[in-house]
C-alpha cells in the first residue's frame, strides 16, 4: 500500500503542476476553480430566485447540490481520457493505469472538498446555514458520491479506449445528468408517483444524504445509502475488469 501511495502521490503532484503550472495561483486553482463555479451559480440563483423555495433556503440548497454535481462531473470528465493523455507514463514499470485514474480522482476530490468547506464556512459566517446536523452522514454521502463517480469514470474510461464514440456519448450523458443528479431538485418536491422512479438513479441518494446532514430533520429527504454503494461496487469491478484488457490497446497505439 505504501508503494502504491507513493506512486499515486507523485502522479497527483505531476498532474497538478501540468494542469495549473507553478506561476500565479498555481495549485490553488485546484480549489479556486470549483469555488468560483459554486459562488457564481449561488450568486445567479440569489438574484433570480426568492430567498426560500419549497421552504428551503436557496443558498445552502445550491451549495449542497452544485458541489456534488461538480465533484461528479470533474471526476468523470477528467478521467475519461486520462490514460490516453498519459500514455508515455506506461513506459515506467512502476506506473499502472489504475494509478493514473486514482490520482486524478483524488485530485478532484481534494479540490472539491476544500472548496465545499470554504463555501460552507462563508455561508455559516453570513448566517445563511447552520452547522451540519449530522457530520457523519455528510461525510458518508460525500464519500459514497466520490466512490460512485470514480467507479463510473473507470467504466467510461475503459469503454472510451475501446470505442471512440464514447468521447461523444459521455458529454451528452453528463448534460443529461444535470436535471437527473438531484443537484437542483429535491426528491420530496416530486409527485409521489415519480419519487420511486427518480430514486432508481444512484446519484440523487448521495445528494439527499448531504442535504439531510445540512438541513436536519426539518427538511424531508429520501435516500437509501446501500443503493449507491451497490452501484459503486459494481461499476468499480466492471471498470477494473475492462481496464485489465484495455491497457494492451493503449500500448499498441
Amino acid at each position: 500500500m505504501r508503494y502504491h501511495g507513493r506512486v499515486i502521490g507523485a502522479l497527483f503532484m505531476r498532474e497538478t503542476i501540468t494542469r495549473y503550472g507553478r506561476e500565479g495561483l498555481g495549485f490553488l486553482w485546484l480549489i479556486g476553480e470549483p469555488l468560483i463555479f459554486c459562488l457564481g451559480v449561488m450568486g445567479l440563483w440569489a438574484v433570480m430566485k426568492p430567498e426560500y423555495e419549497h421552504g428551503v433556503r436557496v443558498a445552502p440548497f445550491v451549495m449542497t447540490g452544485y458541489m456534488c454535481l461538480l465533484l461528479f462531473r470533474h471526476i468523470v470528465g477528467y478521467n475519461l481520457n486520462a490514460l490516453q493523455a498519459n500514455v508515455g507514463l506506461m513506459h515506467h514499470r512502476a506506473v499502472k493505469p489504475l494509478h493514473i485514474y486514482v490520482s486524478r480522482a483524488l485530485m478532484e476530490f481534494s479540490g472539491a472538498t476544500v472548496a465545499f468547506a470554504i463555501v460552507y464556512i462563508i455561508l455559516l459566517v453570513l448566517g445563511a446555514v447552520s452547522p451540519p446536523h449530522d457530520v457523519l452522514l455528510m461525510y458518508s454521502g460525500w464519500l459514497i458520491l466520490f466512490w460512485f463517480s470514480t467507479g463510473l469514470s473507470l467504466t467510461f474510461s475503459a469503454l472510451s479506449i475501446r470505442f471512440e464514440v464514447m468521447e461523444r456519448i459521455v458529454p451528452v450523458f453528463m448534460y443529461l445528468m444535470i436535471p437527473l443528479s438531484g443537484a437542483f431538485i429535491m426528491v420530496d418536491w416530486l409527485p409521489d408517483a415519480y419519487q420511486r422512479i427518480y430514486l432508481l438513479i444512484p446519484m440523487p441518494h448521495t445528494v439527499e444524504m448531504v442535504r439531510a446532514a445540512t438541513f436536519g430533520e426539518f427538511v424531508p429527504t429520501h435516500y437509501h445509502p446501500w443503493y449507491p454503494i451497490a452501484w459503486s461496487a459494481v461499476l468499480t469491478l466492471v471498470g477494473l475488469a475492462l481496464l485489465a484488457t484495455a491497457r494492451r490497446r493503449v500500448d499498441v497505439e
